[in-house]
């Protein structure tokens, strides 16, 4: 259903920028490469929640829910990363009274959080369902999801903008009868990630989820060469 992570780099046609130095033996240009994957990991969080004019009999539903939930993922909790089951937070509401007379009515609200990471995106529409089916706060957007091995696609697309800034010094080497030679000085840029689009953000929809989308890294990197 998911397909699996596949990686390779995009090397921009365009010359981002180009300038001879002050000195004639320099060249100043930058290179850039791009690396596209599909998320693999995603970070999720549930909330069960009641509200009934007395504390404990709202702490009590919010335990019933939490019981169903817990049976309900039974089956792959093992499978669940970094699993978090924070304990009950009560406070309470009042609710505006439609009479003048009447003072407002208060309600407690309890409710508990569920938090994990999985990195088998099989569970993802198992898991929504059972928070449906038990009426589970929660929300699913393209922040949620990442790769788990992210720190080496940053690197993958890093060393391509390098590869990239080193064969454009040698085209305009050689444009000129020169050598490309060491690097003067560079600097790196390897936060950009421009948005893809994905699925739209679901809350606590029936629908399941079929496409989680392709990402992008992109690595930008300005150095100066010596001419030789």
């Amino acid at each position: 259903m998911f397909s699996t992570a596949h990686r390779y780099l995009l090397t921009p046609a365009a010359l981002a920028s180009l300038s001879l130095g002050a000195m004639a033996g320099e060249v100043s240009l930058s290179g850039q490469a791009s690396v596209k994957y599909t998320p693999d990991s995603a970070r999720l969080q549930f909330t069960a929640s009641a509200e009934h004019s007395l504390p404990e009999t709202a702490t009590q539903r919010v335990n019933e829910q939490m019981e169903q939930w817990r049976d309900g993922i039974s089956d792959y909790r093992d499978r669940l990363n970094a699993y978090s089951d924070a304990s009950v937070n009560l406070y309470s509401r009042s609710i505006p009274s439609q009479e003048r007379d009447q003072k407002p009515e208060k309600m407690a609200v309890a409710s508990q959080t569920v938090s994990f990471t999985i990195d088998d995106l099989s569970l993802l529409n198992p898991i929504l369902q059972q928070a449906q089916a038990l009426g589970m706060d929660y929300n699913v957007g393209q922040h949620q999801f990442f790769h788990s091995d992210e720190s080496s696609l940053r690197k993958q697309a890093l060393a391509g903008a390098i590869a990239d800034a080193r064969a454009r010094c040698e085209f305009v080497a050689n444009e000129l009868g020169k050598q490309c030679g060491e690097v003067i000085n560079i600097s790196v840029d390897d936060g950009y990630q421009p948005p893809v689009p994905m699925m739209a953000e679901m809350r606590a929809s029936s629908a399941p989820v079929s496409d989680v989308g392709l990402r992008e890294l992109t690595s930008r990197v300005s150095a100066t060469f010596e001419l030789e």
